[in-house]
């Protein structure tokens, strides 16, 4: 018995530390609610840069939970950027969230969306969509196919106006890029502006006109082949 009485003491020690142990582990919290998923609302513009009077479609999709006939509304601040933006169109999503807007943006536009989800992220904003409009040109020629060293008359339009705007006459090199071979400036006009240009063309060439302005992306005229001939 005495030597039993060792080993009794010891056990019961051992059980006193392990339930002391047990009883200083606090217990694990329970885990969080999971949060309710973020509603996301894309936006992207096509085409981009447009051109002057041409249309861009302005779309992209509200993403989450019940984003089903939810209403979007399009926010526009044109050139010059922070000088008041305005809501200019009002939609609904259709069945998977997707929306749309058509517009003619007369000058460099920022667009961005605005969806009323109702949901626990009752207010979803897209990033900003940056448009840029091309100024409209064209390019008349008086004769496509001169004589060697015949003076060709270049003349056109450029919407909308911009009078005393710089214009560039380009001539396509051999590597395929354009390269400037006479300026002139815009002029007024009852409508938009127009430009004139008289020189000698002595080969065969491809040409086009180009202007910019802030307000404006770079514009371009469509290319007219001239071919010279004795």
């Amino acid at each position: 018995m005495r030597r039993l009485l060792p080993l009794i003491v010891a056990t019961a020690v051992v059980g006193v530390a392990l339930a002391v142990s047990a009883q200083a582990k606090p217990p694990k919290p329970p885990k969080p609610p999971k949060a309710p998923a973020q509603t996301d609302l894309t936006i992207a513009a096509q085409p981009n840069p447009t051109v002057f009077r041409a249309a861009t479609v302005i779309s992209g999709r509200l993403k989450g939970p019940d984003n089903k006939a939810k209403t979007v509304v399009l926010r526009e601040d044109e050139f010059p950027f922070g000088t008041g933006v305005r809501t200019v169109a009002t939609t609904k999503t259709d069945t998977k969230g997707d929306y749309s807007f058509t517009r003619r943006p007369p000058r460099n536009t920022a667009y961005q969306a605005v969806a009323s989800t109702g949901a626990a992220y009752p207010l979803t904003v897209s990033r900003t969509a940056f448009v840029k409009v091309r100024i409209r040109m064209s390019l008349r020629v008086s004769d496509s196919t001169p004589r060697v060293g015949q003076i060709v008359r270049f003349r056109g339009r450029a919407c909308p106006a911009h009078d005393g705007l710089l214009v560039g006459i380009q001539r396509k090199t051999r590597t395929g890029r354009f390269r400037t071979v006479r300026r002139t400036t815009l002029r007024a006009a009852t409508r938009c502006s127009v430009y004139r240009r008289r020189f000698r063309v002595y080969r065969d060439g491809t040409y086009r006109v180009t202007s910019d302005d802030r307000d404006h992306a770079r514009g371009f005229s469509r290319a007219r082949f001239l071919n010279v001939h004795r």
